[in-house]
């Protein structure tokens, strides 16, 4: 209650429990780990290992739970449930180049994107993940293979909510990863986004950034890379408009809403709006671009 997380801390470690389906007559302790202030990853591999870690998931995972079509690419590759995945030399190799391939057209999908219906505004660099509306990927009833991968390699999770127009409930996400000038933003460099008065949010905005190599939240000193409009000490301008720095050093005076970069090191932004509300959608009102001030 009152946003006390304690109530929802102890129900979880009261009722929530993982086990094998076969052990659910007499299920092991579940046991429950601190992760806060822990470096760890869930994100998946891009490298060869990769392959390794989808075999053991066909081999410990039911048939079914892997279409006919795919089972029969993976197949083709020694990937099988029945048997062991053993690549020789000669297919090691295949697979690194494959991994390193499938990685590097992800990643231009992403960052380099030739699919305009993309951007939400048509002479800027905000875009949307979500190419075509469908949460299916398939508009029309056809595949869309580039704007699948560039979800999926771009985020965790698909909801359909995400992909459609709902008026003061639910979120929206846009994200950038070049500046005004059309430059990739830089660690090194520093930024400037001004957020115009009357964001279109029924509850708030926050502005997250992002490394654009694991896509997970920048690593750096600060406890996380975001400023928000629900953050006790963001500052709010007198018409309500705001105004978010990046950089390795805060600006004089703007630390309030600075979010820290890191040199040598690139990052991408998302705008996050939860409960947004018609201007939004109607384009009426309008995030603005990343600015280089320094």
């Amino acid at each position: 209650m009152d946003g006390d997380l304690r109530p929802a801390v102890e129900n979880t470690k009261q009722h929530f429990r993982v086990y094998p389906l076969a052990a659910a007559g007499d299920p092991p302790q579940m046991t429950f780990v601190d992760v806060s202030g822990r470096f760890f990853s869930n994100v998946p591999n891009v490298d060869v290992s990769l392959f390794h870690d989808v075999a053991t998931v066909v081999r410990e995972e039911p048939l079914g739970a892997v279409d006919p079509e795919t089972r029969g690419l993976l197949a083709a590759i020694g990937i099988r449930k029945d048997a062991p995945f053993a690549p020789d030399a000669r297919m090691q190799a295949i697979l690194a180049e494959a991994a390193a391939v499938g990685n590097a057209t992800a990643r231009a999908l992403v960052f380099a994107t030739r699919e305009r219906e993309a951007y939400y505004y048509p002479d800027g660099a905000w875009k949307m993940a979500w190419v075509g509306g469908d949460p299916g990927f398939s508009p029309g009833g056809i595949l869309d293979l580039d704007a699948r991968t560039l979800y999926c390699y771009a985020t965790q999770g698909v909801s359909p909510a995400m992909s459609v127009k709902m008026v003061g409930v639910g979120s929206q996400y846009a994200y950038a990863e070049h500046d005004t000038a059309g430059r990739y933003l830089d660690g090194g460099k520093t930024y400037r986004l001004h957020l115009p008065p009357d964001a279109p949010v029924k509850e708030f905005w926050a502005v997250t950034i992002y490394d654009p190599q694991t896509r997970s939240m920048l690593r750096t000193e600060q406890v996380l890379p975001e400023i928000s409009s629900q953050m006790p000490g963001t500052v709010i301008n007198a018409d309500t408009s705001a105004d978010v720095y990046f950089g390795p050093e805060p600006p004089a005076g703007k630390e309030p809403n600075w979010i820290q970069t890191v040199p040598g090191k690139g990052w991408f932004v998302t705008l996050r709006l939860y409960a947004p509300i018609e201007p939004w959608f109607d384009k009426t009102w309008r995030p603005g671009e990343i600015e280089l001030v320094g």
